[in-house]
């Protein structure tokens, strides 16, 4: 089994910047824990998938937000203000 590092996942977001890879790796990190398929195959834990997501160039800043989800989810940030209403009689 290849052993993912940093340095392959900083390669996809910018050589110099480790703060934009956790951005993007607790950003995705979230979509998981929300009910997002992984897009790797392998049975390690959420963050370790996440990296390898992020090294194989399928996560990236430009398309976290229109990753595939589960089906009947509405994507993070695309919220209807109906449902975040309060309704008090």
């Amino acid at each position: 089994m290849a052993r993912i590092t940093c340095e392959d996942c900083l390669e996809k977001v910018g050589k110099q910047n480790r703060f934009k890879l956790i951005h993007l790796t607790v950003q995705r990190v979230k979509q998981h824990r929300q009910g997002e398929p992984f897009l790797v195959e392998g049975k390690n834990k959420e963050i370790v998938m996440t990296l390898r997501e992020i090294a194989a160039g399928k996560v990236s800043f430009e398309n976290v937000k229109n990753l595939p989800d589960t089906p009947g989810k509405p994507k993070i940030g695309d919220e209807d203000e109906s449902d975040s209403l309060l309704v008090v009689s």
